[in-house]
């Protein structure tokens, strides 16, 4: 069964969050767009596009996002400090004020996880092996907790945690390699889950095991990144998943 190769010596499973197990990816997008819609028609520069996330916002942490973002537009602005209130201009400031918008949206209208997704994780869970988050995002805990999964995981490796232990963002695999060193196990022996471009560049310059799961970024933008194999959607892989653990 095509993938069930790839799992055949797996000990651990490290899923990133927005757009793999939840569909906070367009709640981030919404809040992306709502930031620099506004922000590049106050300075005269734009338009911004959908395209322009995934080109250089998704899957990465927040401020390097707008940094990036930003300097797409020619725009440079000082770093400023995380302590920096929304309406600061500095690239903090700035990403505070996308995750004000991000905060809104996800209270008003909660998070439901990808039933596929829940499929794929039940049959890891199963199987006996341990999983981990690793997301960008500073809110991680919350989306989980809003989710109801946040019980599903052993550890969460997110921006909070990053900033802590020092860890370069993606596309570093710095995150990914301290998620799997928490499992007690290392990049030949655990899988990354990735939907965005960064994450799976990450799992590749990591030397993990990457399933790309196709959102939006493109099935060959994802096997360009270096995803091992690419899904739709998460159940696609339940079967192959089993195959491997010899569960039929």
């Amino acid at each position: 069964m095509a993938g069930a190769e790839l799992f055949a010596d797996v000990h651990a499973v490290l899923f990133d969050l927005d757009g793999v197990l939840t569909p906070t990816a367009v709640v981030h997008r919404r809040a992306w767009a709502l930031l620099f819609e506004e922000y590049f028609a106050q300075v005269g520069a734009g338009p911004y596009t959908e395209s322009d996330y995934f080109a250089h916002i998704d899957g990465k942490p927040r401020y390097d996002g707008v940094r990036d973002e930003l300097a797409a537009h020619g725009i440079t602005l000082p770093e400023g400090d995380p302590s920096d209130g929304p309406d600061v201009e500095t690239v903090c400031g700035l990403g505070n004020r996308k995750n004000v918008e991000f905060n809104r949206v996800l209270a008003e209208e909660g998070v439901t996880p990808y039933p596929g997704s829940l499929e794929f994780l039940d049959a890891v869970d199963a199987s006996g092996i341990r999983s981990a988050v690793v997301s960008s995002s500073a809110n991680a805990v919350d989306v989980l907790n809003a989710a109801g999964i946040a019980d599903r995981f052993v550890d969460v490796v997110d921006g909070k945690v990053a900033r802590e232990q020092q860890l370069a963002g993606k596309p570093s695999p710095e995150t990914y390699e301290y998620g799997a060193r928490l499992l007690g196990t290392d990049a030949a022996h655990s899988v990354v889950v990735e939907d965005a471009t960064s994450g799976v560049a990450a799992g590749r310059a990591g030397g993990f095991i990457v399933v790309g799961v196709d959102r939006g970024t493109g099935r060959d933008a994802l096997l360009r990144e270096g995803a091992d194999i690419v899904v739709e959607d998460l159940a696609d892989l339940v079967g192959a998943w089993k195959s491997s653990k010899g569960d039929r």
